[in-house]
């Protein structure tokens, strides 16, 4: 039953805010957030009196207070904020993908803070246009005719589907009708695209002569989609891009590749698993190749469309690509990037991606042991400390196969159960992410800095302190 009474134990919002303590924070803080803290914890009060939950000792004042000052800390804070990847997946969807090179993000106040030449042609001194930033060494890189970037990859196929496919077929093999993160789907992006998706072949073989019998005159582009997510394996078969591309020529069809994320170094040559190259497709002739600035390439988000010169064309000239155009500190980010790329070992060096799937076992290891060595013994009952071989993923949707061997500082439950000390870290200031498996929680030393070993300590420390 309801205690009416505590309700008009409930202090008034002029009496708090003239209160000293809450007057203080005028300093700090905006009127209108103090104002909006006051709000948020009387109604938190209010229902939790409808709840049964608040008790005559909870208004006393100085309680209230104390919260609306906790509050006014809690809702001043950003919502974007950085905290440590200990998941050991490098290209973290949920935690921003990609992580720029250092060398690009020293310089990003320049673009950020003062006018740029982004739309202005500064030899003839008239306007300009965007694309220019990227496009030469893009074509430096690749060897394309001609290049153009939007502001994500699902951007440039839908682009590329309105511009050329629009009212017409395209055909595509079953066994790559895929969907990626955030329930994006091939054959909706077909249709929003205003094409008609014509399937060919199987879930797990698609042949050549799938394609050429569904060849027909209303027949605008064959689709090429890159599986970089999942893998068919056993009893299949797939026709390769070098195929498509002669009976594209042959019946004077475009050949479209999405390969999702771009790869431009050969991981192979690192003892990892070969992924699909950039360089290659655009050798093998294909019309249109469309792929992602972040993931595997180690850039911003963004969508990067190669092609011949007369198609790309026709993309700039779409409406459409205004709205999906790219804004000038993601280019600014892409185009440094990408002038990395010209050493590759540079750029494996200099980008963050390519350094933690390139980056050997013992690193890792000794990584992990200098942690191990700054935690120092640990007289705890919470949980225990070891050391472990694990697997790292590529993650982003790219090498779903790939186990990178690496190495985890685990954290063994004792008094502290994995799914408490899993929460606890993600609480910690800045969040800890690791990840549990097997009733352990594992940090995963492959995806974090050398600069976060110390935060990562004190964090351990003060877990194993923890009374509950």
């Amino acid at each position: 039953m309801v205690d009416s009474h505590l309700f008009r134990k409930i202090p008034s919002v002029d009496r708090l805010l003239n209160h000293e303590k809450i007057r203080s924070l005028a300093t700090l803080y905006p009127q209108s957030l103090i104002l909006k803290a006051i709000h948020n914890v009387l109604e938190e009060i209010r229902e939790g009196i409808k709840r049964g939950s608040i008790e005559r000792e909870d208004l006393d004042l100085l309680r209230i207070i104390s919260s609306i000052r906790d509050e006014t800390d809690r809702i001043s804070r950003p919502n974007l904020i950085p905290v440590i990847n200990a998941t050991g997946i490098i290209v973290h969807t949920n935690l921003g993908r990609s992580l720029l090179s250092d060398a690009v993000v020293k310089d990003f106040h320049l673009i950020a803070s003062n006018y740029s030449n982004l739309e202005f042609d500064l030899q003839e001194g008239r306007r300009g246009s965007r694309y220019v930033h990227v496009e030469e060494i893009l074509k430096e890189l690749t060897g394309s005719e001609a290049a153009m970037v939007v502001n994500n990859n699902a951007a440039a196929v839908l682009l590329c589907l309105d511009t050329f496919a629009r009212g017409r077929k395209v055909i595509v093999s079953r066994g790559e009708l895929i969907e990626i993160g955030g329930s994006f789907r091939m054959p909706e992006v077909m249709k929003r695209g205003g094409a008609e998706m014509v399937e060919v072949g199987t879930t797990n073989k698609t042949h050549l002569k799938d394609y050429e019998d569904a060849i027909d005159e209303d027949t605008s582009m064959i689709l090429k989609v890159h599986k970089s997510n999942y893998e068919i394996v056993g009893f299949s078969k797939e026709v390769s891009i070098e195929e498509l591309v002669e009976l594209g020529r042959r019946y004077g069809k475009i050949v479209m590749e999405d390969l999702g994320s771009g790869c431009f170094v050969d991981f192979s040559k690192y003892g990892l698993m070969k992924e699909p190259l950039v360089q290659e497709s655009v050798k093998a002739g294909v019309d249109i190749i469309t792929f992602s600035g972040d993931k595997l390439l180690g850039g911003p988000q963004a969508g990067i469309i190669l092609g011949k010169g007369e198609l790309i064309e026709l993309l700039r000239k779409n409406q459409l690509a205004r709205a999906l155009r790219i804004d000038k500190l993601t280019l600014f980010a892409l185009e440094r990037t990408l002038r990395l790329y010209r050493d590759e070992d540079m750029a494996i060096e200099k980008i963050p991606t390519l350094r933690m799937i390139c980056e050997p076992y013992e690193r890792v290891r000794k990584r992990a042991m200098r942690l191990k060595r700054r935690i120092g013994k640990l007289n705890t009952p919470n949980f225990q400390v070891r050391i472990e071989d694990v697997f790292s993923k590529t993650g982003g949707g790219a090498l779903p196969l790939m186990d990178i061997p690496s190495v985890s500082l685990s954290l063994y439950p004792q008094r502290l159960s994995d799914t408490y000390m899993e929460e606890w870290l993600r609480s910690y200031d800045p969040p800890i992410i690791g990840r549990v498996e097997d009733r352990r929680v594992i940090l995963d030393m492959r995806t974090v800095k050398d600069a976060q070993l110390n935060t990562l300590k004190d964090a351990i420390q003060r877990l194993s302190l923890k009374e509950i």
